[in-house]
């Protein structure tokens, strides 16, 4: 039986051929995405049983647990999945532009530019501009830190090495600034502000949602448009150039779909960590180099990472509600020291 499975319309216009392993891969994702999706809304401070939460869901429900799933649990865990498939196609996109398995939005500095920006709104303009402004601002801040990055690891050319190391040290500077601006701030911006930046998703509201999805809603199909490119590029520039590839055009759309995706992830989640690192890699194991298939693996991973992550927060320490963040990073941090080893002679 042949591996490939050929997809075709009637008329021929649309044709192409996906990997069966890749469709059963999907398969599952969606599978493991729906069971977590009714099992986050079903544990927490009080345990909602399944086949209520599904019956809420489809509006069968008797009202008692309308309150706990519509408004708490509900666009808390959509969120979830939402910053975790922003953050997992955003590292994706970055190692395939810098070709290089390290890189990720958190550790080559863009979530922390995304940071910063995200601070200054907060601490600044809060409550004289708009909320709905918070992931402009950070998506500011993510891209002006990633043109630094480039400028001071331009020698010539990029290397991918200088680039990550550039990115760490860039990184480590705009975490300074942030811990001065906390400093200098009041009491309540401080605390706040830094449970946010921990990776929190503590007090997600429907708006939150609504804002963060035409971020994921366009940046991903987009990235799905150009992730042939992608593939081309791992080849290099000169031969992605003699096949007729725009090289430094689709470079600069795919970083900029990377920033807006990271900024906008950092924005509504904070500095939830190595989901862009890990989900890449795992994709990768799952369904191959296949630009386009990574992509939607990617966003399914990253979005599982996050919602388990934020399960685990809100439950395991109850009633304490610990930032997600400290457990990806718990996991991501292990697993880049093994990646840096793997990779000391890159």
């Amino acid at each position: 039986m042949s591996k490939l499975l050929t997809v075709r319309t009637k008329s021929g216009s649309i044709s192409f051929q996906v990997e069966r392993r890749t469709v059963v891969v999907f398969g599952l994702l969606l599978l493991v995405s729906l069971l977590l999706f009714i099992g986050s809304l079903s544990v927490g401070s009080t345990f909602i049983p399944p086949h209520d939460v599904i019956k809420q869901l489809f509006g069968y429900g008797t009202g008692e647990y309308d309150f706990t799933i519509n408004t708490l649990r509900l666009p808390r865990v959509l969120l979830a999945f939402m910053v975790g498939a922003a953050l997992g196609v955003a590292g994706l996109i970055l190692q395939g532009i810098v070709r290089n398995p390290l890189a990720a939005p958190d550790i080559i500095g863009i979530t922390s530019g995304g940071s910063v920006g995200a601070m200054i709104f907060i601490v600044y303009f809060m409550g004289v501009v708009s909320i709905t402004w918070l992931p402009f601002a950070a998506i500011i801040g993510a891209g002006l830190v990633s043109i630094v990055i480039y400028l001071l690891a331009w020698n010539k050319g990029v290397t991918p090495i200088r680039l990550i190391l550039i990115g760490i040290g860039v990184t480590a500077a705009m975490k300074a600034f942030v811990t001065m601006m906390l400093v200098l701030s009041d009491m309540a911006v401080t605390t706040k502000s830094y449970l946010w930046l921990t990776g929190s998703l503590y007090g997600a509201h429907w708006q939150d949602v609504y804002a963060m999805l035409p971020w994921v809603a366009i940046s991903i199909p987009l990235t799905m448009l150009m992730a042939q490119t992608l593939g081309v590029k791992e080849l290099g520039d000169d031969i992605a150039q003699g096949l007729g590839v725009k090289v430094q055009m689709y470079r600069f759309a795919l970083l900029f779909t990377s920033v807006a995706l990271a900024g906008s992830a950092v924005a509504f989640a904070g500095g939830i960590q190595f989901v862009g690192l890990i989900a890449p890699h795992i994709s990768r194991m799952l369904v191959g180099r296949s630009y386009t298939s990574l992509v939607i693996v990617s966003s399914f991973i990253g979005g599982i990472i996050v919602v388990m992550a934020d399960i685990v927060a809100r439950t395991a320490f109850l009633p304490l509600d610990i930032p997600a963040g400290v457990f990806t990073a718990a996991i991501g941090a292990p697993y880049f020291i093994y990646l840096l080893y793997r990779n000391r002679n890159m």
